[in-house]
């Protein structure tokens, strides 16, 4: 289920940055050879940025790249390691509800003052807000589950499961993935010669 998840929020992802590279190409160009400025193209990047943010943050949870110092985590028992999982996960969770009850502030102040974008387009913020609160929440979501999933294999007494579910990514687990995605890239184009 994770896996579909982590899946659908990458595809939106991307899609969201490959159609603002689209428009500020189409921008520059119409800029150099026809000296035409798109409106709103400043504006709907900022949007995306903001969007984009909310959904990294999901993927990097889902991912284990959050930056966590692991100088010391590997030499630790098994019990230390966990507390420092579980410990890691709480945190974690409370930054995103922190960042969930302060975007229903954000939300709460558009709505009752109708604000506009400061643009020529003067777009009604909710629009955009609504797409950045959704990332929130889906943060906010996955966050709390991961804890939850974590505290259930610590109260089982399945220690072992957890850390290696939740722990911080070694210097040679990322190297390893590195090098599996640069074979799996190197091997596309010949299985796409094959299709065709």
């Amino acid at each position: 289920m994770s896996a579909r998840i982590e899946t659908l929020l990458a595809t939106i992802f991307g899609a969201i940055f490959l159609a603002l590279s689209v428009l500020v190409t189409v921008e520059v160009l119409a800029r150099k050879f026809f000296g035409i400025a798109l409106e709103g193209s400043f504006e709907l990047g900022g949007y995306a940025l903001a969007v984009g943010s909310t959904l990294a943050f999901t993927l990097a949870l889902f991912g284990r790249n959050h930056i966590r110092i692991d100088i010391l985590h590997d030499r630790m028992p098994a019990a230390i390691r966990a507390a420092l999982n579980l410990m890691s996960l709480l945190l974690m969770a409370a930054f995103a509800g922190l960042l969930g009850y302060l975007s229903v502030a954000v939300i709460t102040d558009t709505l009752d003052y109708r604000s506009t974008a400061q643009t020529s387009w003067a777009t009604p913020l909710i629009y955009p807000q609504s797409a950045w609160f959704a990332g929130q929440v889906i943060f906010m979501l996955v966050s709390f589950v991961m804890l939850c999933k974590g505290l259930w294999l610590l109260i089982g007494g399945r220690m072992e499961q957890m850390n290696e579910v939740f722990h911080p990514k070694s210097i040679k687990q990322e190297l390893e993935e590195e090098l599996d995605n640069m074979t799996e890239r190197s091997e596309q184009p010949e299985r796409l010669k094959e299709v065709a």
